[in-house]
């Protein structure tokens, strides 16, 4: 099965000691001017998504959203979330722990990008 949204163990792991501390997170995607396209991930209390965001996905059951400029410019490749070191000036709250979040991407083949439109196409989503 094709998805959009992959998070390595080390991510779900910092997802899971996150959500421990601070309790329902959100994610987002924003392509912003601060963090670039680093993922951010705040506290669910503290960020709503905006009427142009697009749901990608979750993690641990936490939504993970991405601007729509950004949705239209990953729309053909599968983001892949990790963890690197040294978390630098960031509103996202693993930055604390001086470690943050990162995206790697691949482009779908053409057989991948058939089974996406095929499922958001379904009318069982």
């Amino acid at each position: 099965m094709t998805d959009r949204l992959i998070f390595t163990p080390q991510a779900i792991e910092l997802v899971r000691r996150l959500a421990e501390s601070h309790g329902p997170l959100i994610f987002h995607l924003s392509g912003g001017c601060c963090e670039g396209s680093a993922p951010m991930c705040f506290r669910q209390a503290d960020f709503r998504p905006g009427s142009r965001d697009v749901l990608l996905g979750e993690v641990e059951g936490f939504p993970f959203y991405v601007g729509r400029e950004q949705f239209d410019y990953w729309a053909s490749s599968e983001l892949t979330i990790d963890v690197t070191t040294g978390g630098g000036d960031s509103f996202s709250l693993e930055a604390a722990d001086g470690v943050r979040f990162i995206v790697r991407s691949r482009l779908f083949t053409d057989a991948e990008i058939a089974e996406l439109t095929a499922k958001e196409l379904s009318p069982t989503r």
